[in-house]
């Protein structure tokens, strides 16, 4: 057994230690900054429209323009794209650890400018929010790969889905996070300034110290990114990329010594140079990399678009869905604050109640069932309770009521809301999880970043998708009843519809992906293979008579 192989076959028996759970936490402070900025957007939206766009011959609250709102929710998620490719190529071509810390620098300074974005005019002020929104999308892609592909070659093989779920998992905690800062700040506003409805008083109801809110919300996103940016720059290189990438076994012994407190130098020639190990010296875009990993790769991007799609859509216009099911009271009953306070309480409890449970569940359940499992146990269940609500849209619903036709009456509200939560359950203890998992799992170690970058970009592809076309799509069907300035759509019924197809389509993909739980990061991309060089690990895609015997 040559030195690199010796180390890597330690990483995947290693125990776990107190270092593994510091990489989670250095790791995922990253996750939650990520779900913080790019969520709490939401809770502020109405009030920029209000603060913004209010126009007071149309007797109603201002509201975001549809371009200026598409824009302001869905630019920060086309950065996050951006980022995911650079800085997954980046990652494998100057190591994980040097450009790691520069994903989270650029968070903690665009966290700051998105909370200072300048200007008297809305046209100004939306413009540099949306400015530096870009570049805070473009370090949270970066966080993506990277943190995915760290913690993977940290991990032992026993416990690695587990600890690459705990890091994402902190996505939840971000939302919830963002949800609760904005309850916090609002609370105190409202508190201070005591405003009035905008039924009671049109321009009193939205008061220009309100104009803080948001900024103090947006800002608060550097602060976790910032506790753990010294940590983070001095991680040590993983063993992985040290061994297979730079093929510097001495520098990865001592490494591991750090990580794991043992003295590899006494057990292996470190000296020794890696001859072999790293597999053949395909590229990403060689005809070997697509018969070895070419659908792997493509069930990883395919239900990775799917699912964000239908995530996004629902985590971006929760406000609206809460509004249409008539959860939330019509904005001219509430002041500026308190729609910021409701919409931001709602969003919470759906957090709290679904979405964070989802995630815990599968760190408990990732390395006992399996990734594939989760997956489409996850998948099937979103398709269910959509087409549920789909097909139940209207009883559970209700009708509007005759006094007030803003409000619903009858229909099983609580019903629908389960529902509703159900599926953000089965979204995270299922595909939200499993697909930022099994990328940084499946591809040889000189290309892992960059793989798993493309499969998280074609998830951001997903969400901008969700983002910008669900604003447009489930606006309602009879003219005059859409929101300010938004043609018809297709109503939030026959959104639902399109959205349970969707989920569907990720079910069937999930077929082209396989279970990777209890297997070494070098068995599943071929690493460990010496004939690597003459043929590809997936045993479908390869000749029956090249299979070593």
């Amino acid at each position: 057994m040559t030195g690199a192989e010796e180390i890597l076959s330690s990483l995947d028996k290693a125990k776990t230690q107190w270092y593994h759970f510091k990489t989670i936490v250095i790791a995922g402070m990253g996750f939650f900054t990520d779900a913080y900025d790019l969520f709490c957007i939401s809770t502020v939206t109405r009030l920029l429209g209000r603060l913004y766009y209010y126009d007071p011959l149309s007797g109603k609250p201002g509201v975001l323009p549809p371009n200026v709102s598409a824009a302001v929710n869905g630019v920060a998620l086309c950065g996050t794209l951006v980022g995911q490719l650079l800085f997954g190529w980046l990652g494998d071509k100057l190591g994980r650890k040097r450009v790691y810390g520069w994903t989270l620098l650029l968070m903690i300074l665009t966290s700051l400018a998105s909370g200072m974005s300048f200007g008297h005019s809305a046209k100004a002020v939306m413009s540099t929010l949306c400015f530096f929104r870009f570049w805070l999308g473009v370090g949270i892609g970066g966080d993506y790969p990277l943190s995915a592909t760290i913690m993977s070659e940290y991990a032992n093989k026993k416990t690695r889905g587990a600890f690459i779920a705990a890091v994402f998992g902190m996505q939840g905690m971000g939302i919830l996070g963002g949800a609760t800062c904005s309850i916090v700040i609002s609370s105190m506003f409202r508190s201070a300034l005591n405003s009035p409805s905008f039924v009671v008083n049109q321009i009193a109801s939205t008061p220009p110290q309100a104009d803080f809110v948001w900024r103090i919300v947006l800002a608060l996103g550097a602060f976790p990114a910032a506790l753990t940016f010294y940590y983070r720059m001095k991680m040590p290189e993983t063993a992985r990329y040290t061994a297979l990438v730079a093929k510097n076994n001495k520098q990865a012994a001592l490494d591991m010594g750090r990580v794991l407190q043992v003295d590899f130098t006494g057990v292996i020639d470190v000296t020794t140079a890696v001859n072999g190990v790293a597999g053949p010296d395909y590229g990403l875009w060689s005809r070997q990399f697509v018969k070895q990993h070419g659908a792997q790769l493509l069930g990883c991007a395919s239900t990775w678009f799917l699912l964000d799609i239908a995530f996004y859509s629902q985590n971006l216009f929760q406000k609206d869905i809460f509004s249409a099911i008539g959860w939330l009271p019509a904005a001219k009953t509430m002041s500026a604050l308190e729609e910021v306070f409701r919409v931001s309480r709602a969003q919470a409890l759906i957090a709290l109640v679904s979405t964070v449970p989802g995630y815990w569940v599968t760190v408990a359940l990732v390395d006992v069932i399996g990734r594939w499992v989760i997956q489409m146990i996850g998948f099937f269940f979103m398709t269910l309770f959509m087409f549920v609500l789909t097909f139940q849209y209207y009883t559970l619903r209700g009708t509007p009521c005759v006094d007030n036709p803003a409000q619903y009456c009858g229909g099983n509200h609580t019903a629908f809301l389960t529902l509703y939560a159900l599926t953000f359950f089965f979204a995270n203890f299922g595909p939200n999880v499993t697909t930022f998992i099994i990328p940084a799992e499946l591809f040889p170690a000189r290309l892992r970043s960059t793989c798993h970058g493309i499969s998280a970009a074609s998830g951001k592809a997903g969400a901008i998708v969700g983002a910008f076309g669900f604003l447009y799509a489930a606006q309602d069907q009879v003219e005059g009843k859409q929101d300010h300035g938004y043609p018809t759509g297709i109503g939030l019924k026959n959104s639902f519809l399109l959205l349970s197809v969707i989920n569907a389509a990720g079910f069937f993909c999930t077929f082209l992906v396989p279970e990777t739980k209890g297997r070494s990061l070098e068995d599943l991309s071929g690493e460990n293979d010496a004939e690597q060089q003459r043929a590809p690990y997936n045993e479908s895609y390869m000749d029956k008579n090249s299979i070593p015997e």
